[in-house]
């Protein structure tokens, strides 16, 4: 009987060998993010999100038969570790693939590491206008581009009547690309700039540009900046006194400890938000329940945005079938999937083509979609 089971015994084993030796090869996927300095705040959320996705990669299969392995780096704010950090990814790790950082500043300086050794970088925490503009053929970007990011809120003033704005940037590339954009389509919807000024970022000289803005007699207030900048604004209109018909700002609204930082203080902020929860995507629903489940914390759009990139990546690694570098840029230019932040899809460039952002604001503790319409929870509300 055991020379019976022997051929088998062989045969068995011949199936179950190049399982065993895909399981033992996984494929090795490198990022940084920002866990420590001045970005941290959005850093850390995308840490856990991507965690999260490897976590589900691994559960449903991995990918190509291969388990997914993570490698995450602390790239502390700084954009030139970052670049460094990649380098030694790339170069000395030999990772598979890369997944981006956070930030347009970081991101620029990664890119031009990946963009040398040819590998796809999936910007889910960048979106500055400028990185699109250097003619970079392995950069791809997971949601609209800065200079796009206030047109729903401008919208929302030429529907109310306000007209007169003043802007007030942190000296960052996506920050600019954010000024720029809406000097652009304040022109284009007939709204007067009264003032603008450039401080440097998470610095309080914020207060100066404030003030002046004030004496420009603008009736709304558009900080362009990161976390401590949306914070610092909001703390200086109360310092002096003044409450515009509407304060907005960047980035840090749309994160739940903006309101847990300033409390009341936080009430009638406006702000973009690349995705919420309530929004009708697949998977989006799921990913939130699963995302505090494991962390005890809502996920913020930079959550969500890093676990998108990690559903393009496998999206464009399940097209091509291959671990090909080439062929996943070439799929990456011309890809067209869902993800749980909606369309993915990009122009010739590699610029983001098919996302769209929402309008929020905080009313009674609660951050409510006001823009667009169709997908609204709240009206706006003006001071």
């Amino acid at each position: 009987m055991f020379y019976c089971l022997r051929p088998f015994l062989f045969f068995l084993c011949l199936l179950v060998m190049p399982f065993a030796v895909q399981s033992a090869n996984p494929l090795h996927v490198g990022v940084t993010v920002s866990m420590t300095g001045k970005y941290a705040e959005m850093g850390k959320m995308k840490e856990k999100a991507y965690r999260l996705w490897e976590e589900d990669v691994n559960r449903k299969g991995g990918l190509l038969g291969n388990r997914i392995k993570l490698s995450i780096l602390d790239d502390r704010s700084d954009p030139q570790l970052g670049g460094k950090l990649y380098e030694n990814l790339i170069v000395q790790q030999k990772v598979d693939f890369v997944l981006g950082p956070y930030s347009s500043d970081i991101t620029n300086a990664v890119s031009r590491v990946t963009e040398r050794y040819r590998y796809p970088l999936l910007a889910s925490g960048a979106s500055a206008d400028a990185l699109w503009q250097q003619d970079r053929k392995y950069l791809f970007g997971v949601y609209i581009t800065s200079s796009a990011y206030t047109t729903g809120f401008l919208e929302l003033l030429v529907k109310s009547g306000i007209t007169k704005i003043a802007i007030v940037s942190a000296d960052d590339l996506f920050s600019r690309g954010i000024e720029a954009g809406t000097r652009e389509w304040a022109k284009r919807f007939q709204l007067s700039v009264l003032y603008s000024d450039t401080f440097k970022k998470s610095s309080p000289e914020i207060e100066r540009s404030i003030v002046a803005a004030q004496a420009s007699g603008a009736q709304v207030l558009i900080i362009a900046g990161h976390f401590d900048d949306a914070v610092n604004g909001q703390r200086t209109l109360k310092k002096i006194g003044w409450a515009p018909q509407a304060y907005y700002a960047t980035v840090g609204p749309a994160i739940q400890n903006y309101f847990d930082t300033l409390k009341g203080d936080a009430e009638y902020t406006y702000s973009s938000s690349q995705w919420e929860s309530e929004l009708p995507f697949p998977g989006s629903r799921e990913f939130t329940a699963a995302f505090k489940e494991r962390y005890r914390i809502d996920p913020s759009y930079h959550a969500a945005c890093a676990y998108a990139a990690g559903q393009i990546l496998e999206a464009a690694i399940r097209k091509t079938r291959s671990v090909d570098r080439i062929k996943l840029r070439d799929a990456l230019a011309t890809l067209d999937t869902m993800t749980i932040i909606g369309r993915y899809g990009v122009d010739r460039d590699g610029r983001q083509m098919r996302h769209f952002t929402s309008t929020v604001q905080w009313q009674k503790g609660k951050r409510e979609i006001v823009a667009p319409p169709e997908l609204a929870t709240a009206e706006p509300i003006w001071r």
